[in-house]
């Protein structure tokens, strides 16, 4: 029999919950009789909110619960950020679909200063990112960088409640919440790598679950798959959770190649090692390790040795 109804699980804070609005509407569209229901859950990283990201975990804090209710049949999808997700993906599940990408950038937003070279020497600016962190300190090393928790909502309103100059954020967040016009600035690649599929939704679901994983086939875009899948990667080679200063940013290069860019830098920004490799888009993920392994030997291994969060290779 087929299905009729499909259940989604999200997270509650806002930008979750257009993202995963933006899938039912997407399903409803292309299955007109099929019925689409959202379950609101709380996750380990919405509840711990006054501590750094680093401090209790990295990544899978925003999906646990959601992954152990669809291993439980309590949902048949999850819709996630798909740099929240850990590139290890819990047994039983899988990544069915990666959207195509939207604005990958890190959006700079000030009340006073229209662009980030305008920020004055020793200026605040807050970020829940080491990775933004360590790659503004290195070409900013007087900037007072303080650590922002919270949803999109919630930094924005921090911004001006605890005074910072300038706060960090990903694009894509502030556009599909309709805070684009709020975006000052947005910093070139040049300075600031993204994160691991910034800017592209995963959708996970059961590994053996078929006919879910056939009804949302439609969604996933092969030229987005082939930039994470690189940039995964790349990420899994270093072994280096979300709230490790990696940045990697994969894109078509033409002729069927593809060109990723990486940076691995120390958490104060006074070392950064920094390559690219191009090569044919079907040997992604290969090109995701050979990356990863030239910035480990120019440097890299050591810094995430000195992190604590890789020991012997």
């Amino acid at each position: 029999m087929k299905k009729d109804t499909i259940i989604i699980g999200t997270r509650s804070s806002k930008l979750a919950l257009w993202q995963a609005e933006y899938v039912k509407g997407r399903l409803e569209e292309e299955y007109p009789g099929l019925t689409v229901k959202l379950k609101l859950m709380t996750t380990k990283g919405d509840k711990i909110l006054d501590a750094p990201l680093a401090k209790i975990g990295g990544k899978g804090l925003f999906t646990k619960e959601l992954e152990t209710d669809m291993l439980e049949g309590g949902i048949d999808l999850a819709v996630h950020s798909l740099k929240d997700m850990p590139t290890e993906v819990p047994a039983g599940l899988v990544i069915s679909a990666i959207t195509k990408r939207f604005d990958p950038g890190d959006a700079v937003v000030s009340p006073t200063y229209k662009k980030f070279s305008e920020l004055p020497p020793g200026a605040k600016v807050g970020t829940s990112s080491l990775r933004r962190k360590a790659q503004l300190l290195h070409v900013r090393p007087d900037l007072n960088i303080c650590d922002l928790r919270g949803n999109v909502n919630t930094r924005l309103r921090k911004l001006e409640e605890e005074n910072f100059d300038a706060i960090i954020l990903a694009v894509a967040g502030l556009k599909r919440l309709g805070f684009g016009e709020r975006i000052t600035d947005v910093l070139p690649k040049s300075m600031v790598l993204p994160a691991v599929g910034q800017g592209a939704l995963a959708i996970e679901t059961r590994a053996a679950d078929k006919e879910v994983r056939e009804l949302i086939a439609f969604l996933n875009d092969e030229e987005t798959v082939q930039c994470a899948m690189a940039e995964r990667s790349f990420l899994a080679q270093v072994e280096g959770g979300c709230q490790v200063p990696v940045g990697v940013y994969a894109t078509p290069a033409g002729e069927g190649k593809l060109q990723v860019e990486a940076v691995i830098a120390s958490v104060d920004g006074s070392k950064l090692y920094r390559d690219k490799l191009t090569g044919t888009a079907e040997d992604c993920e290969k090109i995701g390790r050979e990356l990863a392994d030239k910035l480990l030997a120019m440097g890299g291994l050591q810094i995430m040795q000195e992190i604590g969060l890789l020991m012997d290779r």
